[in-house]
């Protein structure tokens, strides 16, 4: 269980991680915080720029943070509120299935999330090192 909880908050908080890096200096095909900002104000979230940053910064430290088992819940509350905030803002209307560009991956990750937090980062994180 210990293993399948490592690799479950590595794999998911780096790909986290990697997906703020898109919305913060437009890494691995990302927009960097000019389009996503641009994005942002399209959809009613204002400013743009500001609001791209504090979403970025929300994922990075919340994926990095879950990556390494260090507060975990914390960790976990920062990956659910951002994509709460994705769903409601921007996949919510398009139903369930990520093919119609839905909420469904959003979901798997809250969920993963949820789970984690719930279960504990297990003893192959830095949370477990200064529990015991």
């Amino acid at each position: 269980m210990e293993w399948g909880l490592l690799l479950l908050r590595v794999i998911i908080g780096l790909l986290f991680a990697g997906h703020a890096m898109q919305k913060l200096a437009g890494w691995f095909g990302g927009h960097g915080l000019a389009g996503t900002g641009g994005f942002f104000e399209s959809i009613g979230i204002k400013p743009g720029r500001t609001m791209a940053l504090l979403a970025g910064l929300a994922e990075l430290v919340g994926g990095l943070l879950f990556a390494f088992g260090l507060f975990t819940p914390l960790a976990a509350l920062l990956i659910i509120v951002t994509m709460l905030m994705a769903i409601v803002k921007v996949h919510g209307k398009n139903g369930l299935w990520v093919t119609q560009n839905g909420y469904e991956f959003n979901l798997v990750l809250i969920v993963i999330a949820v789970s984690v937090a719930l279960i504990g980062p297990g003893d192959y994180s830095l949370d477990a090192l200064w529990v015991n």
